[in-house]
């Protein structure tokens, strides 16, 4: 067993201890925001975990180390599960979500999750340009975020809500999407991050 493997352990309960708080949270309506006000909770949920991260890596040696032995092929094949998000553009269908919100997050998160699996494959085989490839997932991955917290929000009923219509993106403050925003974003905002550190680091 080496150095990184005990604390690689603790890295998961604290994810899983992670999940458990927002599962709770959402069951108890932190998340869904009274319309008179931003949605404050929502946006520090994606925000704080990344910055948190963020913080640990550079004051902790023992977080650089577990996160830089991450494997990074296994680091970019998780981005495959991105394509979940084209379950947005069924919800637009079906006229729950709109799609300031469904056109940009869906879209943005098939076009990652399918090119996940080429650049983990490249990766794999250390093909000729895989760093610039896995830059490119990563900087892709991040943008859709981008795009997808934008257009979630200005499409929100809160007060800075400018996009919204008579559908609104509402649905994804309350359970079971809540989870998406409030953990799926920041757990794969930190995965990005790590990535991008370690191709630096083979550089």
């Amino acid at each position: 067993m080496t150095r990184t493997e005990p604390n690689r352990w603790a890295v998961w309960l604290v994810v899983i201890a992670w999940a458990g708080l927002v599962l709770v949270l959402s069951a108890l309506g932190v998340f869904a925001m009274d319309p008179k006000k931003p949605p404050l909770p929502l946006l520090a949920a994606v925000v704080v975990p990344p910055v948190l991260f963020l913080v640990a890596h550079a004051l902790s040696s023992k977080v650089r180390a577990v996160a830089l032995s991450l494997d990074l092929r296994l680091l970019t094949a998780m981005q495959a599960w991105r394509v979940i998000g084209g379950m947005f553009l069924v919800l637009m269908w079906l006229g729950l979500l709109p799609g300031t919100f469904a056109w940009p997050a869906g879209v943005g998160d098939l076009i990652v999750g399918a090119y996940a699996p080429f650049v983990a494959v490249a990766v794999a085989r250390q093909t000729p340009g895989w760093r610039r490839q896995v830059v490119l997932l990563n900087v892709l991955g991040l943008l859709d975020f981008v795009g997808a917290i934008g257009g979630g929000v200005m499409s929100g009923s809160s007060p800075i809500g400018i996009f919204r219509g008579d559908v609104t993106a509402d649905i994804m403050q309350q359970l079971p999407l809540s989870i998406i925003p409030t953990f799926g974003v920041p757990f794969w905002i930190v995965l990005h991050i790590i990535s991008l550190m370690k191709v630096r680091g083979k550089e």
